[in-house]
Order: C-alpha cells, then sequence, then structure tokens
C-alpha cells in the first residue's frame, strides 16, 4: 500500500486558481506582494498570496458567499491527499478581515504587471496596417449602499432622481481583437470618463490605434494620446469644427481641430498656413484626416459619423479601411459587458462594504475576466479561429469547472 505525499508547508501555500495559475504564477505574486509592501509580519491562515487569489476567484463566482468561493478553491484537495485535518475554511469575518490586511494596492499593481496585450502577429481581428487596434470606453458599477460607499464614490442623479446605489465609475483600455482589457482606472461616478482616460495616456504606444467615441474627444485628451505615438481614430461630435484643407483621393479630407477658444479669423489664418505647405503650433491646432460615412442598418435616418484620425496618408490606410476599425470599437462595449454580465451577474450589486475592499473586488473581476480572454485567444490562435467565435461564457464555465475540479496544486 502506497501513501500519498502532504506538501509542505502550510496548505494554502498550495492553493491556485487552476488554468489560470499560468498568468498569475507564483512568484509574479511574490514580486508585487514585496513591492506593494503587504507581507503578514506573522504567519496566518490566509497569507497575501491566497487572498489575492481569493480576490480574482471572486470575479470568477460573483454569485457565491466569501466562504463558498475559498471552499471552491480548495475543493478538490482533500480527494487529492493535500488536505491537513486541522485547517478549516475561513468564515466570512476572518476573510474580510485578510482581505482588509491585502489592501488595493497588490491587486491594482498585479493587474498593472500582468494585463498586457495578448494578440499575436496572426490573431484575427486584432490588425490593421501593423496597428494593433485598441479602444477606450467606460462604464460603471452598482456597490453596496452603505454610507461610506456613498461618500467615496456618490451617487449618480440627486435627490428623488438619485440612483438606488452609489456607483464606482470604470475607464478601461481594451484590445478590440482579444476583449482583453489592458488598462483601467476606477473612481467616484461623479468623475466622467473623458477626465478618467486622461490617466491612461501611457497604456497606449506606438504600433497601435487607439478609437474612441465621441463622448472622448477635447482638443487636449486627443493631443495627450497622440503624443504618446499611438495614432487614433476618434468620431467627434457634429458640434467640433474642422477646417477643411484638402480633399484626397478616397473621398476622405485633411482639415484642421483647433484648440478651443480661437477666433474665427486666427482659424483661418492657420488653415491658410497649411495651405501654403507651413506649421501650426501643436498646441494651438493639429492637422488630422477626416473620414464622413453613414451605416444605414445602424442608422436608418442617415446620422452622418465623423471620424478624425492622426493617419494622414489615405494610402496607408484608407477611408474605407478606417470606418471599419472604429465600428470594431463595438467590441470592447462587449468586453465591458462580459464583465458586468456575464462575471459579476446581470443586474448584481457588488457586495462589498468599503470602499477600499470595493475597489479591490473590481481589480479582481478586471483580472478574471483578462485571464479568460487570454485563454480564448491561445485556443483561438491554436485552431486558426478568429477569437469572436469563442463563447466567453463558455470559456467562464470551464474555467470555474477547472478551478473546482482541480484544486489547482500551484506549480
Amino acid at each position: 500500500m502506497t501513501s500519498q505525499a502532504v506538501p509542505s508547508g502550510r496548505l494554502t501555500d498550495h492553493i491556485g486558481l487552476g488554468v489560470l495559475s499560468a498568468r498569475f504564477h507564483r512568484d509574479l505574486l511574490e514580486e508585487v506582494i514585496n513591492r506593494t509592501g503587504c507581507r503578514e509580519k506573522r504567519s496566518r491562515r490566509l497569507p497575501a498570496h491566497v487572498v489575492i487569489r481569493y480576490v480574482i476567484a471572486m470575479g470568477l463566482y460573483g454569485q457565491e458567499s466569501a466562504e463558498e468561493v475559498m471552499r471552491r478553491l480548495v475543493g478538490g484537495l482533500r480527494t487529492m491527499g493535500s488536505w491537513s485535518d486541522d485547517w478549516q475554511v475561513p468564515t466570512a469575518s476572518a476573510i474580510m478581515q485578510a482581505r482588509q490586511r491585502l489592501g488595493v494596492a497588490p491587486v491594482k499593481e498585479l493587474f498593472a504587471r500582468a494585463a498586457v496585450p495578448v494578440a499575436g502577429s496572426g490573431t484575427k481581428g486584432s490588425w490593421l496596417a501593423g496597428r494593433r487596434l485598441m479602444a477606450i470606453d467606460g462604464t460603471s458599477f452598482d456597490v453596496a449602499d452603505t454610507s461610506t460607499n456613498v461618500e467615496r464614490f456618490g451617487r449618480m442623479g440627486s435627490g428623488a432622481n438619485a440612483s438606488a446605489y452609489p456607483k464606482v465609475q470604470v475607464t478601461a483600455v481594451i484590445e478590440c481583437g482579444s476583449r482583453a482589457v489592458v488598462g483601467a482606472v476606477l473612481g467616484p461616478c461623479s468623475i466622467g470618463e473623458r477626465t478618467q482616460a486622461g490617466e491612461l495616456t501611457g497604456v497606449t504606444e506606438p504600433g497601435m490605434l487607439l478609437l474612441a467615441d465621441s463622448g472622448f474627444y477635447s482638443f487636449e485628451l486627443f493631443n495627450r494620446f497622440a503624443a504618446g505615438g499611438a495614432d487614433l481614430a476618434w468620431r467627434v461630435k457634429a458640434s467640433v469644427s474642422v477646417q477643411l484643407v484638402r480633399w484626397l483621393s478616397d473621398g476622405s479630407y485633411l482639415a484642421l481641430i483647433y484648440r478651443p477658444g480661437l477666433s474665427a479669423q486666427r482659424r483661418r489664418h492657420l488653415a491658410q498656413t497649411v495651405t501654403d505647405g507651413g506649421q501650426v503650433p501643436a498646441d494651438t491646432a493639429r492637422l488630422v484626416q477626416v473620414v464622413d460615412y453613414t451605416v444605414p442598418d445602424r442608422n436608418p435616418d442617415g446620422e452622418l459619423i465623423t471620424v478624425i484620425t492622426t493617419i494622414l496618408d489615405p494610402y496607408e490606410v484608407s477611408a474605407m479601411d478606417l470606418a471599419t476599425a472604429y465600428h470594431d470599437r463595438w467590441e470592447e462595449e462587449s468586453a465591458l459587458n462580459e464583465i458586468k454580465s456575464d462575471l459579476r451577474g446581470r443586474g448584481g450589486v457588488l457586495q462589498s462594504k468599503i470602499p477600499d475592499l470595493v475597489e479591490q473586488q473590481i481589480w479582481g473581476l478586471l483580472l478574471a475576466h483578462y485571464a479568460i480572454r487570454a485563454l480564448l485567444v491561445d485556443a483561438a490562435d491554436e485552431a486558426g479561429y478568429d477569437p469572436d467565435r469563442l463563447s466567453f461564457i463558455r470559456g467562464l464555465r470551464l474555467v470555474r469547472r477547472q478551478v473546482t475540479d482541480q484544486a489547482a496544486i500551484s506549480p
């Protein structure tokens, strides 16, 4: 008769997240813990690296109780001969205290370290003219109705029109082809997504094409993102002044956009300067290519869509290709919906009652979503599919089964 060896060290040293472990491996967790200074001062039943994994698991099991999430993490250890009889699943109170000790910083830092673009050079639907398609968008999450959450995050509206729950505003940069969130900012719902977007300029880089809806446009923000080296293709409202400079061969045209507050005479002078081959101050005006088009099946009334881009050569990227790329922006709306509906649960409320734990839980949701999306891209690339053909919900179910059934002993 042979006996199974019990792993050395604390039982919780061997808890992982199954197929997600490759994305958030133990060495990376230890680096994050050291960098953020959250390592426990004494031996605990729930050390920091376990609590980080627990927070990610909360993102996978958004409708489960605190104890049930922990049970799912350790569920298979007993059958694998790795269960210590003197270890019990911690109570909800103990888990909350462990989460408070951990804080927000290590989970946020893990996201910053781990959440990078995952589309490879052959990933379908991810590239245009050698540029990685990215998008920026925002959403909000309902959170537990506690006085501290209201104080930190606020409600939408006021008085009788105030939202039933406090809301956290989240603005994110998303890789269109994979739908993986690779940058995010959290804050009170009173802070608009355009303001939050200013904190995400460091996420983009040369070799990317960043798409954005008209709600994000301002001359200052457009310039800030362009200064980082990424190309931009942003929709603008009809109220945004664009000064025609020259028509291009594909029906688009070069135009100037202006810093707000310039007089009509000053704008005409700048446009003439460009027409004559001169340069204009970057903080005053910028030359862009403008693509105007309509989409009859989406806009039966013939609404004109205007997209401005930093790509000035129509032979490099045509107006048709830019219009098609802009509509890829709707892919990232699906990504945010996956987080809000499939992970959190449709109509669900984040139950953390303390603001720091609310933010911690949202970073956990983002990490869980990122890992599943990365897994789906790996599978799609292997099969030669567009990642859009693979169901996020099926991927989520697979990961949940892996976590529960395998117990995920860390490699």
